[in-house]
């Protein structure tokens, strides 16, 4: 509970008034009884004030440890600076709330996908990789052998561990190849697809006399259960865990990312559908996170119902699931969250729709080194050669999965992840400037007003994958909280897990973060700390002592 904005006054009044009392017994006291009574009276506001303050701390520490919605509730004796001045919010909000986040850093490059979409590009195979899940066995059980005819939605291997979960074919065809790599681990399992995708139709349940655990087991035999990701640890759910709440982002805010609206334009039934089965697969709520900086939203996103919707202004990384978890209902505890994205929304509303595993995606290529950056509509799965083909500028190229900064290197020999929405291309950065760290000719997006970047703040840059300088010493900058909007001492948090000092690492918050919350502080970090890699390293620590 807070103290009422009545009594929040009335104690500043009483505070005024006896302020006024010892100045008004000037006139009639000595000097030194007057310097008596006024080191009294500071001594006496100096002790209420610290009371107060103790009491604030303590209030905020036991409403967190409850669960409490700190973002709706200030649970504080202070009145917040937006309760004062009432803080306009945009008309397209209503009554729903919002949250204005202070930290974070945009960073605008060249190439942003143009909003067309382009359905002449065509992969010949597409690719089911036993990498992209967390926690699957290295060497799956297979289902399949190489030669085998499959259709889209017909299971291609099974976890050991947990046979209920099925990893099903993106498209029918012949199964062409199953690859390994160390250790005879297996990479990919490979389809050479069909012209017309042919799928398994599966009997759907009804939603009305459906019980959960009906559903559970209507997503796992169909695939769609490998789309959702729980949290801490970003591993595939245990189908056996309840989640206390299921949160989805419809905006991403990282360098070039794709825009929801495009890729979710036509399906607003399907994401109704999936909102009205996540509902039932939970004891709390469904929380969709919207986009309140620019103009209105979609209604594909902001027409749902049945759902908490969650609106969200500032820069990146006011997009990440792990930034509006924060701010609408932190991981308390043991909790177990479920997270997922707006592709794997679609496509489990396409399930319970039409009885098929649809995994068409729509991609975004973006960056400088493709000739035309566009949207284009493929399957999930398919051979990133094939849908560059005859778009890139030269071969000093890198191509990343995702976005520049939490995104993974690789080629056109490989395959999209099972959640990529987003291949971005900028040029290698294996030309060097001369002295470039004392004289930076090239402009380059930084956060550091040692350059003119604040001045021009719509400039959009050009990056190279050079890092322009080395790891150095982990000191103390103040830099992480500036960009990181989540009430964590991320510093404090990577020296803990380098330490291996598991109660202070849980202690700092770790089961709130996944790698993409901190990715803007690893660009911005002067050290040059691989925190990426090192925040996986506590979560995999974590994970393994339960």
């Amino acid at each position: 509970m807070r103290i009422k904005s009545s009594s929040f006054r009335l104690l500043s009044l009483s505070l005024l008034l006896l302020t006024s009392e010892v100045i008004s017994a000037q006139s009639n006291l000595t000097g030194s009884n007057v310097t008596t009574y006024l080191l009294m009276g500071l001594g006496f506001v100096i002790v209420a004030f610290a009371v107060l303050a103790m009491s604030d701390n303590l209030m905020q520490v036991e409403a967190h440890k409850m669960g409490s919605d700190a973002t709706k509730n200030n649970f504080s004796v202070f009145p917040k600076i937006s309760e004062i001045f009432g803080a306009s919010k945009p008309a397209f909000v209503g009554q729903a709330a919002l949250h204005n986040l202070k930290q974070g850093h945009d960073i605008k490059l060249v190439g942003k996908a143009e909003t067309d979409i382009h359905t002449d590009v065509r992969a010949k195979t597409f690719a089911l990789k036993p990498t992209n899940f967390r926690g699957l066995s290295p060497i799956p059980r297979m289902l399949v052998s190489v030669g085998d005819e499959v259709k889209a939605g017909q299971a291609l291997f099974e976890d050991k561990k947990d046979n209920r979960v099925k990893y099903v074919s993106p498209v029918s065809g012949e199964v062409a190849e199953i690859r390994r790599g160390q250790k005879r681990a297996i990479t990919a399992v490979i389809i050479l697809a069909d012209k017309e995708v042919n799928h398994i139709e599966f009997d759907v349940p009804d939603m009305a006399s459906a019980s959960r655990e009906d559903l559970v087991n209507f997503l796992l035999n169909s695939g769609t259960w490998t789309m959702l990701n729980q949290r801490p640890y970003d591993v595939l759910p245990d189908p056996d865990i309840i989640p206390a709440n299921i949160f989805i982002s419809t905006f991403d805010s990282s360098p070039l990312a794709p825009d929801y609206a495009v890729i979710a334009d036509g399906k607003k039934a399907s994401i109704q559908k999936a909102v009205d089965v996540l509902s039932k697969l939970t004891s709390g709520k469904v929380y969709i996170g919207l986009n309140a900086s620019g103009e209105t939203p979609s209604d594909v996103f902001t027409g749902i119902t049945g759902a908490e919707l969650n609106w969200f202004k500032g820069a990146h990384p006011a997009g990440n699931v792990g930034v509006q978890i924060h701010h609408t209902a932190p991981i308390v505890g043991m909790q177990k969250v479920w997270t997922l994205s707006v592709p794997a929304l679609i496509a489990i509303g396409d399930l319970f729709l039409t009885g098929k595993y649809n995994a068409e995606r729509i991609i975004a290529l973006t960056g400088s080194e493709f000739e035309s950056p566009s949207y284009i509509k493929t399957f999930q799965g398919a051979n990133i050669g094939d849908i560059v083909n005859g778009n890139l500028k030269g071969d000093n190229t890198r191509i990343i999965a995702g976005n520049v900064l939490t995104g993974q290197k690789t080629s056109t020999e490989s395959f999209l992840n099972i959640n990529d929405s987003h291949i971005t291309a900028i040029p290698e950065g294996n030309k060097y400037e001369l002295f470039g760290w004392m004289f930076p000719v090239t402009p380059r997006p930084s956060v550091s007003k040692t350059y003119p970047n604040f001045l021009f703040k719509n400039h959009e840059f050009e990056p190279t994958t050079n890092s322009h300088g080395e790891r150095r010493a982990f000191v103390m900058t103040g830099e992480y909280q500036k960009l990181l909007p989540m009430d964590i001492h991320l510093q404090q948090l990577m020296k803990a897990i380098l330490a291996n000092d598991y109660e202070r690492m849980e202690g700092l918050g770790i089961n709130e973060l996944s790698e993409e919350d901190v990715a803007i502080c690893e660009f911005a970090c002067t050290s040059k700390m691989p925190l990426q890699k090192i925040l996986r390293q506590g979560l995999e620590m974590m994970r393994e002592q339960g």
